[in-house]
């Protein structure tokens, strides 16, 4: 089989399961998560008991001589934008599959969710620079382009800067859009950026990890390759005052993270390599639902 052929084995096999958890409910989720950019006129109707008097057209009142309301209804259509980093970082994996395998297979269950609902898909993906834009499209042949760009686009540069793919969403889309940001969030200096961007756009952050960056085995000597920097740097496993500072950087960025994201009023979903995700999504749209039902 040849490179082409698996190509299309992986996105076929992407496809199938995306639309498999999308028709088991999460599209209805999605529905019910995401309202729409507001409210258009539909048409009008005799006042009723009850009806909010805000609601009267007086120029349909004036010439029936009694009172008309304006019937409104939810404009449904929304633009989503995939904003993912594509840095070196992503290239990642110790189990069965990458950072960025996985983070192609988020991305596709929430653009056929959003496709099934009628809502127009794009995609800009970034290192350091901006790599790509996709223009926002309704159907499937463009959510399967993009998840061909997303496992064999070979990006130019190599570090992160979530401030760059932050800045280019701001200046590419005016109107409020619906942004996942998909990262490993390997980076730092972006919170600025990731404040204006919420307050522009329903932004909600998609932090992809991996289990060896949380844990690391006691086997003595251990090279870790960074593919951002292209260095190489050594821990030593069995040393217990290094381990312990090891994990307390990890556990103060990760605190600081957080304190970032609830500043900034970000929703946020974690999802780590080789675990069932989507417990995950179903938790965030409920979480979604629960704050829109108390306002």
């Amino acid at each position: 089989m040849d490179k082409k052929d698996i190509l299309k084995k992986k996105i076929k096999q992407i496809e199938i399961k995306s639309n498999r958890l999308v028709n088991s409910g999460l599209a209805g989720k999605y529905h019910s998560t995401f309202k729409g950019r507001g409210m258009e006129f539909d048409s009008v109707r005799e006042y009723q008991y009850g009806d909010d008097i805000r609601n009267i057209d007086w120029n349909v009142t004036a010439k029936h001589q009694k009172p008309y309301i304006k019937v409104f209804t939810e404009e449904r259509e929304m633009t989503v934008i995939f904003l993912i980093d594509m840095s070196a970082s992503l290239s990642f994996g110790s189990i069965d599959q990458t950072k960025m395998s996985l983070a192609a297979e988020i991305v596709s269950v929430l653009a056929f969710s959003a496709i099934k609902n009628n809502d127009r898909v794009g995609m800009l993906s970034f290192t350091d620079k901006i790599e790509q834009v996709l223009r926002p499209k309704k159907g499937k042949n463009n959510i399967l382009r993009m998840i061909r760009e997303l496992l064999y686009f070979k990006p130019q540069g190599t570090k992160t800067s979530i401030s760059v793919g932050l800045k280019a969403i701001n200046e590419i889309w005016q109107r409020k859009a619906v942004v996942f940001l998909v990262s490993d969030f390997q980076d730092s200096g972006y919170e600025k950026d990731l404040k204006l961007t919420a307050q522009r756009h329903d932004l909600i952050c998609v932090n992809i990890s991996d289990p060896k960056e949380k844990g690391i085995p006691k086997i003595g000597l251990i090279d870790f390759y960074d593919p951002e920097k292209g260095k190489v740097f050594t821990i030593d496993s069995s040393d217990k005052r290094m381990i312990t500072d090891y994990y307390g950087k990890i556990q103060y960025i990760d605190q600081q993270r957080k304190k970032m994201f609830s500043k900034s009023s970000v929703d946020v979903i974690n999802i780590m390599t080789g675990s069932v995700y989507m417990p995950q999504l179903t938790k965030f749209f409920a979480n979604r639902q629960r704050k829109t039902v108390l306002g």
